[in-house]
This record gives C-alpha cells, sequence and structure tokens, in this order.
C-alpha cells in the first residue's frame, strides 16, 4: 500500500520536472527530444543491418 503511494509521489515528481524543463527552457528540450530520437533511429538502423547481414542480404 505504501509502496503504491511512493510510486504516485515519484510520477509527478518527475511530470512536474518535465513541465518546468519545457516551460523553463523550451529549445533545449528540443534538443533533447531530437537526440533521443536519433538515438532510436541509428539503433533500429543497425539492428536491421545486423540482421541483413546474419541472412546475407
Amino acid at each position: 500500500m505504501a509502496l503504491d503511494k511512493v510510486k504516485k509521489v515519484v510520477i509527478w515528481v518527475v511530470v512536474a520536472f518535465i513541465a518546468y524543463a519545457i516551460f523553463t527552457s523550451p529549445s533545449r528540450s528540443a534538443d533533447i527530444v531530437h537526440s533521443i530520437w536519433q538515438i532510436l533511429s541509428d539503433g533500429v538502423d543497425s539492428i536491421g543491418t545486423f540482421f541483413d547481414r546474419i541472412l546475407n542480404r
């Protein structure tokens, strides 16, 4: 029961921090989102290349 309350508080603190970061520095937040998207995109591309090479395509 207490763990649920702690989890709820932590989630609200994280959401509040993200909202604060976005409102105080939107350009920096956009750069962070762009960087995260680039990392995910490169990862998916690398996985595709890996399987293509395994299957000799």
